[in-house]
């Protein structure tokens, strides 16, 4: 079996998508795989509710009670090998992640950006494509590497920038594609594997 571990930190909507998608196209048939567990650094991310309510496996890692990321990320490793994940995915995980974590799942740890990588690398994504007069947004589906959201791209979705939006406007237009692509990128990524 093929485990996929997601990584999440807040209300887990790409995390939700994944599983939904997962279960209507029969991930576990069709590929052998299936999300074993959803790991979040705050007790309180609304998308862990979610993810025991489809019967998946839960767990919380306070990064706040770590003197390091490198002591965080060495016990978060270590909760997620307990899962043997074929891949790890990132779902609004909002930590960056050591070089030696990232290398430790090189090749199968994947993420999605709000931006059309890699174009708006880092944060504020959407302001900064409304500031700088773009016509077109969008997100992007993308190995982790040691270097922030510059990894292989698997996968990116175009959206419209309209005249009158606002970053919160373009974000919403923006998340129903991610919502679209993960899942879709996740798929390609097991076929391969």
């Amino acid at each position: 079996m093929k485990n996929i571990v997601i990584l999440i930190s807040g209300g887990g909507s790409n995390m939700a998508a994944i599983v939904k998608t997962a279960q209507q196209e029969n991930w576990q048939q069709r590929y052998g795989a299936r999300v074993a567990a959803v790991i979040s650094n705050k007790a309180d991310a609304k998308g862990l509710v979610f993810a025991k309510e489809h019967g998946i496996a839960t767990e919380v890692l306070d990064h706040k009670q770590f003197d390091s990321r490198e002591a965080f990320d060495a016990q978060l490793a270590e909760v997620i090998d307990r899962y043997e994940p074929a891949l790890v995915v990132l779902a609004g995980f909002m930590r960056i992640l050591t070089p030696g974590f990232v290398q430790h799942y090189a090749g199968r740890m994947v993420n999605i950006h709000p931006s059309l990588l890699p174009a708006f690398t880092g944060l504020h994504t959407h302001q900064r494509a409304i500031e700088a007069g773009c016509k077109f947004a969008g997100c992007t589906v993308h190995e982790v590497t040691a270097e922030l959201d510059v990894g292989p791209i698997l996968d990116q979705a175009v959206v419209p920038v309209l005249p009158d939006d606002t970053a919160d406007t373009l974000a919403a237009r923006v998340l129903t594609q991610e919502h679209i692509i993960y899942a879709r990128a996740i798929a390609a990524w097991l076929e391969k594997h």
